[in-house]
């Protein structure tokens, strides 16, 4: 079972409701239908009710729900509710008023009050737009103060990572982070591997040093980083400083870092910097022809992710599988 199939199948078990606030945009619409059709979630579009309509000729709509924020019912208990968010903000009634007409506001305040349990956008929003009001509202998990991201990647070579499955994190959103917002990003990685795929994590923090043959400050990061994320979590099977081969090829790992338990078997990498993590992933997508899976947010207390702006029907569908699957596992 390839790696998508596998996460349609585990969004079909326990069907979750998805709400996509660009419901206007014509790939949002398309995919809805498929989702609807393929019964892999219940979606929720968000946006003026004629315009969907009008859009969605041919397309058959019935099991999908249309709120158009700006006459719901509920716009004003949702805006009552973001003022108690945000009071220590400022914020007035008005403001949060004129706020929840915005559809990626509106459907935030639903995935916070459990009116959904997920949301997927980004078709034309900014990532910033998106992680804004998820920010704002929804916030991050428990012990957890960084939101990041990572890739899913289906590699050839199946002796690498789980069957050839590994996680690749940062890639998209932290530039640069400090030792203990790495340590978070590998804890929420482990957890997203274990969610989505029904791994066992084991986690390599990588470097271009491994077990101290390089000495450096931005190697102290990552040997910093292990440690912090040991003791955040014990039982965590993590190791680090690492270098890819070590953490990927078993007689590497082995002549390397010999009494590790993640050298040569590591099936989550966690890149020290973005542009590492950025860099690594499309060169192991282009080069290596692997499926490429993201980015996927984590850290945040509910699922909200984010799409490219140059996204495919395909790949809305796909990406409100993941966020179903991740919504399972709260």
């Amino acid at each position: 079972m390839g790696l998508l199939e596998s996460i349609w199948r585990k969004a079909k078990t326990c069907k979750k409701t998805i709400v996509l606030p660009e419901g206007i945009e014509e790939r949002t619409i398309k995919a809805a239908a498929k989702i609807a059709q393929e019964d892999l979630a219940n979606v929720i579009l968000l946006g003026s009710t004629d315009e969907i309509s009008d859009r969605a000729q041919g397309l058959d709509m019935s099991n999908i729900d249309i709120i158009d924020p700006e006459c719901s019912d509920s716009h004003d208990y949702y805006a009552e509710q973001l003022v108690e968010i945000r009071k220590h903000k400022g914020l007035t009634l008005n403001e949060a008023k004129e706020l929840v007409k915005d559809p990626l506001y509106y459907g935030t305040m639903m995935v916070k009050l459990g009116d959904a349990d997920g949301l997927v956008a980004g078709a034309i929003n900014t990532t910033g737009n998106v992680l804004r009001p998820a920010l704002q509202i929804i916030k991050t998990a428990p012990g957890i103060s960084v939101v990041s991201s990572c890739f899913i990647m289906e590699v050839l070579y199946r002796e690498y990572g789980y069957d050839g499955i590994l996680i690749f994190a940062d890639c998209a959103v932290n530039p640069n982070p400090d030792a203990g917002q790495l340590a978070q990003i590998a804890i929420t990685s482990a957890k997203t591997g274990k969610d989505l795929i029904g791994l066992d994590p084991k986690v390599a923090m990588l470097s271009y040093s491994t077990k101290g043959s390089a000495s450096h400050e931005l190697v102290d990061k990552v040997v910093e980083a292990t440690k912090l994320a040991k003791n955040m979590e014990p039982e965590l099977m993590i190791d680090g400083e690492l270098q890819a081969d070590a953490a990927l090829v078993a007689s590497v790992g082995k002549l390397k870092s010999p009494d590790s338990e993640v050298a040569g078997r590591a099936n989550i990498l966690v890149f020290p910097d973005l542009q590492s993590g950025n860099i690594g992933y499309k060169l192991v997508q282009r080069l290596g022809n692997a499926l490429a899976v993201g980015p996927i947010c984590q850290g945040l207390a509910k699922p909200v992710n984010d799409l490219s702006r140059g996204c495919s029907v395909e790949d809305i569908v796909n990406v409100v599988a993941i966020t179903a699957v991740q919504a399972q596992n709260l």
